[in-house]
C-alpha cells in the first residue's frame, strides 16, 4: 500500500510484460479509441443533421452510441495513461468512481436496448397507434430512465464498498469492477445481495422484457405479408444482435470476477479487454451497415468527404 496525502492506493496487476509491449499496447488501444469515438460520433452527427432520422427508434440508437462513447471515456484515457507509466495505480476513491460509472453505463446500456424493443413492438404490432403510443414526451421519459435509475441504484453499492477495510491492495485487473470486492477484509453480504438485485434488475429483466417482445414481433411478422417479415428483419435484427453482444459483455464480467488466481494472466487480460472492446467497436458497425437509412445517408457522407479531397487535391 503507498499512501500520499492519506488516500489509499490500489495496483493494477492484470498487465501483461507491460515493460515490454508498453508502447505496442498503447498504439493498439490508442487507434482503437479514437476509431470508436469517430465512428460513434458519426453517426450521432447524421441522425442529429438528418431530419428524416428524428425518429424514436434512430434516437434511441443515437443514445445508444452515445451512451459507448462515455463508456470508452471512462475506461481508455486511464488504461492509456497505465500503459506509459512506471506504476499502473490508481487511488481506491477514483476507482470507486470508475466502478461506479462503468456498472451505471453497462445497465443504461440495456434500458436503452428494453425501450428500443418496445418502440419496434408498438411500430409491427400497433402500426395504427405508433404516433400517439410513441410520443416525444414519450421518448423523453424513457432515456430519462435509462440513465437516472442506474445512476441512482449502482451508487448504493458504490457507498457501501467505500466504507469497506481493505486487506489487498492489488487488482488482479487493468480498471476497476467489482474484481475489487476481493480486496476487502471481510466479504459483505449485503454488497452482494443488493449488486446481485442490481443484476437481476438491469440486466436479466430488460433481456426478459426484451425477448418477450421480439417473441410477438415475430408471431405477428408470422401471419403477416413479406414486406412486414422484411420491415422487422431490417430494424430488428441489429438490435438483437447489440442485445446478444451486451450479454456476452455481461456475462465476461462476472466471469472474469469469479476466476480463480491461478487462471493464466495472459487469459485474465483477454477476457479484460473484450468487456470494453466488443460493444463499442459492434454497435456502430451493426447500425452502420444494417439500418437502411443510416447505411445511406453513410455513403453519402463518405462520397463527400471522397468529393471534397479530390477538389482540394487537385
Amino acid at each position: 500500500m503507498e499512501k500520499e496525502l492519506n488516500e489509499t492506493y490500489i495496483t493494477f496487476g492484470g498487465h501483461v510484460e507491460l515493460h515490454k509491449y508498453r508502447y505496442l499496447y498503447f498504439m493498439v488501444l490508442f487507434t482503437v479509441y479514437i476509431l470508436i469515438i469517430y465512428s460513434n460520433c458519426t453517426i450521432v452527427y447524421l441522425i442529429w443533421n438528418h431530419h428524416d432520422l428524428h425518429e424514436p427508434m434512430y434516437i434511441f440508437i443515437a443514445a445508444l452510441l452515445l451512451n459507448s462513447v462515455l463508456f470508452t471515456t471512462n475506461i481508455y484515457p486511464k488504461l492509456l495513461i497505465d500503459f506509459l507509466s512506471e506504476k499502473q495505480i490508481i487511488s481506491y476513491q477514483a476507482c470507486l468512481v470508475q466502478y461506479y460509472m462503468f456498472y451505471s453505463l453497462v445497465c443504461s446500456e440495456f434500458l436503452l436496448l428494453a425501450a428500443m424493443a418496445y418502440d419496434r413492438y408498438v411500430s409491427i404490432c400497433k402500426p395504427l397507434q405508433y404516433p400517439t403510443i410513441m410520443r416525444r414526451k414519450t421518448i423523453g421519459v424513457f432515456l430519462a430512465l435509462a440513465w437516472l435509475l442506474p445512476t441512482c441504484v449502482v451508487v448504493g453499492t458504490t457507498t457501501l464498498s467505500s466504507n469497506q477495510k481493505l486487506c489487498s491492495f492489488t487488482l488482479e485487473m487493468i480498471f476497476c469492477n467489482n474484481s475489487f470486492y476481493k480486496l476487502f477484509c471481510v466479504p459483505s453480504r449485503t454488497i452482494t445481495l443488493y449488486g446481485a438485485f442490481g443484476l437481476v434488475y438491469f440486466s436479466v429483466l430488460p433481456v426478459i422484457f426484451i425477448l418477450f417482445t421480439y417473441s410477438r414481433i415475430l408471431i405477428i411478422c408470422y401471419h403477416s405479408s413479406g414486406e412486414v417479415r422484411s420491415k422487422a428483419a431490417q430494424t430488428c435484427v441489429p438490435h438483437l444482435l447489440v442485445l446478444i453482444n451486451n450479454f456476452f459483455l455481461i456475462t465476461y464480467d462476472i466471469i472474469t470476477v469469479r476466476l480463480e488466481s491461478d487462471f493464466p494472466k495472459i487469459a485474465r487480460l483477454i477476457m479484460s479487454l473484450q468487456l470494453v472492446l466488443y460493444t463499442p467497436l459492434f454497435n456502430p458497425i451493426i447500425y452502420g451497415l444494417k439500418m437502411k437509412e443510416i447505411h445511406k445517408h453513410l455513403r453519402r457522407l463518405f462520397s463527400q468527404l471522397k468529393m471534397n479531397h479530390f477538389v482540394v487535391i487537385s
